[in-house]
């Protein structure tokens, strides 16, 4: 229990280090509910974390039904990592590194963060949620429904972030996917 906690404390400050300092200087999206929260930010203002938590109330009517566990553990992700979102939105700007750098780097950091999450069998709910539900019924690596889900997200926020800026948010999602799948890699257990 008290490594669950600490994957979460440390997972949602790796997050929103990466949406804030990284992707919404440069108005880049990321996937899932975050991707969602963020547009929902960009078009209206609106603070991230707590749209989070509006737009993943269906998926947790979802949850308790399907697994109870995923809800309760997905809760507190949720609501730390929507926090955390929120309460470190001051970094909006501080660090300047160019949108390609803050592509990649934003990307990294969302992935970690996710991933050291998914790993102690916890999350930021929303799509990763839906994501640990799906993962149950198949084979599919967790990375890659998440990177399909964030797919998704990202071009239904084209309208609002524009072609190049949605190309950018492509990468984004790529290096999140990808460091989410090699965070929750565990080595097998010695026989």
């Amino acid at each position: 229990m008290k490594q669950k906690i600490i994957a979460m404390l440390i997972g949602s400050l790796l997050l929103s280090l990466g949406v804030n300092g990284f992707l919404v200087p440069y108005h880049l999206l990321d996937g899932g509910v975050i991707g969602l929260g963020l547009i929902i930010h960009y078009f209206y203002g609106w603070p991230t974390g707590l749209s989070m938590i509006v737009l993943s109330l269906p998926l947790y009517i979802l949850a308790w039904f399907f697994e109870k566990r995923y809800f309760y553990y997905s809760l507190h992700g949720l609501i730390i990592s929507s926090f955390c979102i929120d309460l470190l939105s001051f970094m909006n700007g501080k660090i300047q590194l160019g949108i390609f750098p803050s592509t990649i780097l934003g990307g990294i950091l969302v992935g970690v963060g996710i991933g050291l999450m998914l790993r102690y069998e916890t999350s930021t709910g929303g799509t990763d949620l839906l994501a640990q539900i799906l993962s149950k019924f198949t084979t599919v690596n967790i990375g890659i429904i998440i990177f399909v889900i964030d797919g998704l997200v990202i071009t239904s926020g084209i309208q609002v972030v524009g072609l190049e800026k949605f190309l950018y948010s492509l990468l984004t999602i790529i290096f999140v996917g990808l460091m989410t799948s090699i965070t929750v890699i565990r080595k097998p257990e010695p026989n």
